[in-house]
């Protein structure tokens, strides 16, 4: 079924409406989920989270033109909220990398107050990122929103690890320096 016939059961608040975002996106989502949570049951929950929130959300959103990408976003926040939780006393490493690789070009959300800001950094990644080569999108998505490894990003793409490692860092310099560029201080 297409994405803007599944929004609009939502719409309709016809129930129907979740099972076909589950047979359509059921595993990406999971799939999502366990890249961060990196457990199976975790990542279960947190798809099975997805849908409950998607209920609440729709209406008043109305996500026809980038449903998955709606979905996406709900999974991954349900997920490293799950982590944060379970793991609150201790570190998880892969998110940590993840985290350190990104402090380098993006200034911190220190309060509640920087909510807008935050916001506002958010629209000025995606104009960095719509400058950037249809590869190097893909990367950078990959590897900072999806969270997959830096081997998985290479297969994905058909290009060597070294590849990615390389151009994910000068992504991240220029990231930087656009930021700089655009009144943001790290």
């Amino acid at each position: 079924m297409e994405d803007g016939k599944i929004v609009q059961l939502y719409l309709d608040r016809d129930e129907d409406a979740i099972k076909q975002t589950s047979e359509k996106y059921g595993s990406k989502l999971k799939a999502v989920s366990y890249r961060i949570t990196c457990d199976r049951e975790t990542a279960e929950e947190c798809e099975s989270d997805t849908y409950m929130k998607t209920w609440n959300l729709i209406p008043p959103n109305s996500p026809k033109d980038y449903f998955f990408a709606f979905l996406a976003r709900i999974t991954r926040a349900l997920s490293i909220d799950r982590v944060r939780e379970n793991t609150r006393l201790k570190r998880d490493g892969h998110i940590v990398e993840l985290t350190e690789e990104m402090e380098m070009c993006i200034p911190a959300v220190n309060d509640v107050a920087d909510d807008v800001e935050a916001k506002l950094l958010g629209e000025a990644i995606s104009r960095f990122l719509f400058t950037l080569s249809d590869e190097k999108q893909v990367m950078f998505v990959r590897r900072y929103f999806y969270l997959d490894s830096i081997s998985e990003v290479a297969k994905r793409l058909a290009i060597r690890e070294s590849k990615v490692k390389t151009t994910l860092f000068r992504i991240r310099n220029e990231l930087r320096d656009f930021l700089i560029g655009e009144g943001y201080t790290l």
